[in-house]
């Protein structure tokens, strides 16, 4: 099918350049781009400015004053929701890709960029700009690895389009707003979903294969914050696996590169919108930021069920000892100590006495922030200085890890001006 304003695939993925090599990058799409070099200002990796960027987007920076602000960002309302008439296919119920059905329905945009399959494997991500509402069904689930999806931005451009919608995950939203104003857009539309370990497409077949006999026949994969992990198969099976029984021992060091064991933005504060499901106590958790955001979630008006998002348990004892185990793992995967007879009790009681809803959500939010401090510190302490922003010093300054001062400048004897990118 083609659209007949551009004559175009209405599900289209145009050739891309090949990426500049860039070290703790997750391929954004930016290096691919006609200005690669504009990754030095776009960069979520390099000096990130969260209250800046908070402020164009959203009015104001996050006010830790607020409650759960300083956690979750900036935001105007947040919810537990679900589609009353959820999706096939879709990975929760659907609202994701039902807000971005709807913009090209009502023609508040005229192409939505986001992901798809790739033909040969379903679990690989590929960037595409759809035109046709009814394609976005094949957008629908989970994919797992690298797609430089910011690359699709001056293809869209050129053909023409001035309206967009974009579904992105943090470090690809940072970069969207760094470059926003330069892109020349008439509108934008950000629906984000939160993120916080990628990896690639091949590693996660490594993850497939230690879950099952016959991985190939896994068809959804979904981390619950009940303390699961839920399998699909092909025919019709389903799998609940306690996070405590996953075979994260026998996976490699680097399975989680060390971009996302250092990501600060796990509930993609940048987005108009964020629909994911940690606080969502088995539904969907939408974080409504701005206006926009607003706009997005009335377009699907009575198709979702909109309810207070609920908390209970208390994160400080498994934040702590999560802090412990990525100390004690020497910069590789939390370590997982307990004996194999405790784990099935501590796996059943989890659910019911850790943290739930949004304090499972504030628990996450946590733990990234010391696994960043821990692996920068470690890995790359000197970008530690420049990477780790002030709401993220705030958020670990009660488990004990406090800003160090920078080391005294050593005298060097004087050498040529360079340059260097940090990417």
């Amino acid at each position: 099918m083609k659209t007949a304003a551009t004559g175009l695939p209405a599900l289209w993925t145009p050739t891309l350049a090949a990426p500049e090599p860039r070290s703790l990058c997750t391929d954004c799409g930016v290096s691919r781009m006609a200005n690669p070099k504009a990754c030095g200002k776009a960069c979520q990796f390099i000096k990130p400015d969260y209250p800046a960027l908070e402020s164009k987007v959203h009015g104001r920076a996050r006010a830790p004053s607020k409650p759960d602000e300083l956690h979750f960002g900036p935001f105007r309302a947040m919810h537990r929701a679900a589609l009353k008439q959820p999706s096939d296919g879709a990975q929760w119920t659907g609202i994701t890709t039902r807000i971005a059905e709807r913009l090209l329905e009502s023609g508040a945009v005229e192409a939505v960029l986001t992901m798809a399959p790739d033909a040969d494997d379903m679990w690989k991500p590929v960037p595409v700009l759809v035109t046709d509402p009814r394609d976005l069904a094949r957008c629908r689930g989970m994919r797992m690895g690298y797609a430089p999806l910011l690359a699709l931005l001056e293809p869209a451009r050129a053909q023409g389009f001035k309206r967009l919608a974009i579904i992105g995950i943090p470090c690809q939203v940072y970069a969207l707003r760094a470059l926003e104003a330069e892109l020349g857009f008439e509108r934008l539309y950000v629906i984000g979903t939160p993120c916080s370990d990628n990896t690639t497409t091949a590693n996660f077949h490594t993850f497939l294969d230690l879950l099952s006999e016959k991985p190939e026949t896994i068809t959804y994969l979904e981390f619950r914050a009940d303390y699961h992990v839920e399998l699909r198969f092909s025919d019709g099976r389903k799998q609940e696996i306690p996070f405590l029984q996953l075979p994260i021992s026998k996976l490699p060091r680097d399975f989680f590169p060390l971009t996302c064991r250092t990501c600060v933005d796990y509930t993609n504060v940048l987005a108009d919108i964020t629909v994911g499901y940690m606080g969502g106590e088995g539904q969907q958790w939408l974080l409504v930021r701005n206006e926009r955001g607003q706009e997005l979630l009335d377009l699907i008006g009575d198709e979702v069920m909109l309810s207070t998002p609920g908390s209970k348990g208390k994160r400080q004892g498994p934040v702590k000892g999560f802090l412990a185990n990525v100390r004690l793992a020497a910069g590789g995967l939390p370590l997982r100590s307990m004996p194999d007879w405790l784990r099935p009790i501590v796996g059943w009681l989890m659910p019911r006495i850790g943290p739930r809803g949004l304090e499972f959500a504030r628990a996450r939010v946590e733990m990234k922030a010391v696994e960043t401090v821990l692996h920068l510190e470690r890995e790359e302490p000197a970008r530690a200085k420049s990477m780790i922003p002030a709401h993220v010093w705030a958020l670990v300054k009660d488990y004990g890890l406090v800003r160090r001062p920078a080391p005294p400048a050593k005298e060097t004897a004087a050498t040529p001006t360079g340059t260097a990118t940090g990417v």
